[in-house]
């Protein structure tokens, strides 16, 4: 998987007419990852899609947070479709599993708890539908499981279909910054026990600047009012380093 960030090979997909789909777990993943590459996509005239396993019914939702009647899961499909608008997304689907949570029990209604096939079956209906030219899914260096769950049925479906299927990574170095940056603030966080976070600087593969997306990749981190963005109070350069430059990991092709 080792590659170099000066291949760019990604950029030659970013050209009008082509299609790309973001495969994830929840509401905001879209844009709190991957937000500025759906922008920077968009505004090169591809046509954009985010296929959504759940509607992020075990998040945590911010202080001051009115939630609907239906609760927490109505609120975030809302929020995820104010946010795809912003973002210039074509087009929005959900696939209706629950949101697992960051650990304990997960029944079979919920993206870790049903059956591996079902989550990939749903992945490849939404796949076919869509018809991309590029997938594009979370590496999940984060920890969170249905991370990995979507991660690893998005890239068994696009390999199965022959499509090239991008990780947006959480580069190693920069996370490693944001660790102690959140030690020294926030010392139980639980993400800092989940060991070294990110993907290694070396296994990325290409690298985007995305400097002038920031301030609309704000705009739509804002219409997930709901969550508190992982980028609320860091210094500026370092949230700078997640909004500003996307890191890519072309996975290989099996054959």
């Amino acid at each position: 998987m080792t590659g170099t960030v000066t291949e760019q090979r990604f950029e030659r997909l970013l050209r009008p007419g082509a299609r790309l789909q973001v495969v994830v777990a929840h509401p905001d993943d879209e844009t709190f990852g991957c937000g500025s590459l759906l922008l920077l996509a968009a505004a090169a005239g591809v046509t954009t899609a985010v296929c959504c396993a759940t509607r992020g019914e075990a998040g945590e939702p911010a202080p001051g947070t009115t939630l609907p009647e239906g609760g927490l899961g109505v609120l975030r499909e809302r929020e995820l479709h104010d946010a795809a608008g912003l973002l210039g997304v074509g087009e929005v689907t959900l696939l209706g599993f629950r949101d697992s949570g960051m650990d304990g029990p997960a029944d079979g209604s919920t993206l870790v708890g049903a059956a591996y096939d079902e989550v990939r079956d749903a992945v490849a209906a939404a796949v076919d539908g869509f018809a991309p030219d590029v997938v594009v899914t979370l590496d999940a260096s984060d920890g969170h499981r249905d991370h990995a769950r979507i991660r690893d049925a998005a890239v068994e479906v696009a390999a199965a279909r022959g499509v090239p299927a991008y990780l947006h990574c959480l580069s190693r170095s920069t996370m490693e910054r944001w660790a102690a940056f959140m030690a020294a603030g926030d010392p139980t966080s639980p993400y800092l026990s989940l060991g070294p976070l990110g993907t290694p600087d070396d296994q990325l593969t290409d690298r985007l600047d995305t400097t002038a997306h920031r301030d609309a990749r704000w705009r739509a981190i804002r219409a997930h009012r709901s969550q508190t963005s992982p980028f609320e109070g860091l210094p500026d350069g370092l949230a700078d380093e997640f909004l500003c430059t996307e890191h890519l990991m072309r996975v290989p092709v099996r054959g």
